[in-house]
């Protein structure tokens, strides 16, 4: 379904392996496609609601294409961990790709595990893509071991003891001192019956090999924040030496971070 001349709003759903994939467009004029990624158990809706990845404006001249990763909001999954491998979560992202854009490249959006998608994506389909915005991208390689344990433990806890212990840890856990005085909702944008497959997917995940992505020529922005060991600056830093087209800009406030948004259009202007 090419979003050309598309009605605003559509809410469409694109049909996966043992997924449905729930999207929406907004579509502005006749500018390039944009695809937007959210991060780990959070969701289209509960990004907009946190305010932090508001992307909107990119979509002022052209189209966003925003869409709840497989079992995340809208979108449906099944129990099976190597479905949620940042590799395969690029399938879905490809597959979305060519039924919103089939003959042109798209700009792409990323945040935390949405950055890691994208990043498989081009690994596998350069070809698709025109230029990447990359933000908070998540650990990886030498660091990341650590959080993928922690995504194995958290799995298993979550199966022997329900959801309500992961999510009071959530609403407990010290947040990264740039974010400090806003609040977020630690409920997960996952049915819990699929949160430990979800979690088994992150925690058996890394960033393709460093040589490939040295061979990604696409203009890209990288956003990383401070202070969060979960997204540490380097990894960020790590890819503005791999990828040849990269610029990199570290937000250290609040008031950078929402400005974002506008960034990311004068990037992809």
């Amino acid at each position: 379904m090419s979003v050309v001349g598309a009605t605003v709003p559509l809410m469409p759903t694109l049909s996966r392996p043992r997924a449905a994939v729930d999207y929406s467009v907004r579509n502005s004029g006749p500018g390039p496609v944009v695809v937007s990624l959210h991060g780990l158990t959070s969701s289209r809706e509960a990004a907009a609601a946190e305010g932090l990845f508001d992307w909107s404006a990119v979509a002022a001249d052209g189209t966003l294409v925003e869409y709840d990763a497989r079992a995340h909001g809208r979108s449906t999954g099944a129990p099976v961990p190597a479905d949620y491998t940042w590799s395969s979560l690029a399938g879905d992202l490809l597959a979305l790709i060519d039924e919103v854009s089939p003959d042109a490249p798209v700009d792409a959006i990323g945040a935390s595990m949405g950055t890691a998608t994208v990043l498989w994506a081009a690994a596998l389909r350069p070809d698709r893509f025109r230029r990447l915005v990359l933000s908070i991208p998540p650990t990886a390689w030498d660091t990341r071991a650590a959080q993928a344990a922690a995504y194995q433990d958290e799995a298993r806890s979550v199966e022997q003891h329900g959801i309500e212990p992961w999510v009071r840890a959530a609403a407990n856990s010290v947040g990264p001192a740039v974010l400090e005085g806003l609040d977020f909702d630690p409920e997960p944008a996952i049915a819990a019956d699929l949160l430990p497959s979800v979690l088994r997917g992150a925690g058996a995940s890394d960033l393709p090999d460093p040589s490939v992505l040295a061979r990604l020529a696409h203009p890209t922005l990288l956003l990383p924040w401070t202070t969060d060991p979960g997204h540490p600056v380097t990894t960020a830093a790590a890819l503005a030496r791999l990828l040849p087209g990269a610029r990199l800009e570290i937000a250290a406030d609040l008031t950078a971070i929402r400005g974002w948004g506008d960034r990311a259009a004068e990037f992809l202007a």
